[in-house]
């Protein structure tokens, strides 16, 4: 195979970085150097091609010319592919540590309380947890494996169901007692209701909020005071603890608060959640430390609801 012609690969990425940013400073502070550095580069790559990539402007931006834009995707190709490529080879090949990616209230409720027992299994393994709503992208995320709250089936990647779940209320025993008391789903009308506006589950199709679980059990006319809303699951479990009213939870996040008697459930009535918790990992083998934890993690499925 004979020598590739390539153009010089430090110019390519700084012109890479000034096309997305459309400004040789921006591109400059995301490389760490100078505008004028990133100016001398491009000046290079230009030279090399032996003709513009960019318009300058008298604002000081930049604006690609036809030439330029079609190298841009090019670039950007190159060096998404560049460093897709050496995020996996480095998540392979490092077996001391191990980065789960996950929801925040997943971690919170169920996956913290728990993850001492794998520790312990493997002291030699640092884990790290990263918590976030986002869909995960392996190629630009230093993770490992992932879990994920939805319908399963996601593109590109590994998926295997890990939980699924129900929706029920839940209060303080202090509320459920108290006056009025709590006994029947029709005395929800007396009592401040507490709302989920999780920034992810909110804009699921079929996700079940207040609306959704009263209709569910046959009372969609019930009124009840409105009270808060948060931004997470484990923010208004917090607040049904603290007496602050009624709160949605499922089985998974917040089933292990009822353990120690810092929730009731003041009913049994419960509604299926169309949504479940998904183990997600890049479409590859497991490496052995993703093996040992997706072992553990099915463990922990079966297991009771309190932390083992």
């Amino acid at each position: 195979m004979g020598s590739r012609r390539l153009p010089p690969l430090n110019a390519v990425r700084a012109f890479e970085a000034a096309a997305r940013h459309a400004t040789f400073q921006a591109a400059g502070d995301e490389l760490g150097v100078s505008a004028g550095a990133v100016a001398q580069q491009v000046k290079a790559l230009e030279a090399w091609f032996g003709l513009p990539l960019f318009r300058r402007l008298p604002s000081r931006g930049v604006v690609l010319t036809p030439a330029g834009a079609r190298f841009a995707d090019a670039a950007a190709s190159l060096l998404d592919g560049v460093a897709a490529a050496a995020l996996a080879l480095r998540r392979r090949s490092d077996d001391t540590a191990l980065t789960i990616n996950t929801t925040h209230s997943f971690a919170a409720l169920w996956l913290i309380p728990r993850i001492g027992s794998f520790r312990e299994a493997n002291p030699d393994l640092h884990v790290r947890i990263v918590a976030n709503n986002q869909v995960i992208d392996f190629t630009r995320e230093a993770a490992d494996c992932a879990i994920r709250h939805g319908k399963g089936g996601y593109a590109g990647v590994r998926t295997e169901l890990l939980l699924r779940d129900a929706v029920f209320p839940v209060c303080s025993p202090r509320l459920r007692d108290g006056v009025p008391p709590l006994r029947r789903l029709q005395d929800l009308a007396s009592h401040t209701l507490l709302h989920d506006d999780d920034p992810l589950d909110a804009g699921m199709i079929g996700w079940i909020g207040w609306r959704e679980w009263l209709a569910a059990v046959g009372m969609p006319d019930l009124v009840a005071k409105r009270g808060p809303t948060f931004t997470h699951t484990f923010m208004v479990l917090q607040a049904a603890t603290a007496g602050q009213g009624v709160a949605l939870a499922t089985r998974v996040l917040g089933g292990d608060l009822l353990e120690p008697g810092g929730l009731v459930r003041p009913f049994a009535e419960e509604v299926p959640s169309p949504y479940s918790f998904f183990i997600v990992t890049p479409d590859e083998p497991d490496p052995p430390k993703v093996a040992h934890f997706r072992a553990w993690l099915r463990a922990q499925a079966d297991a009771p609801l309190s932390p083992q």
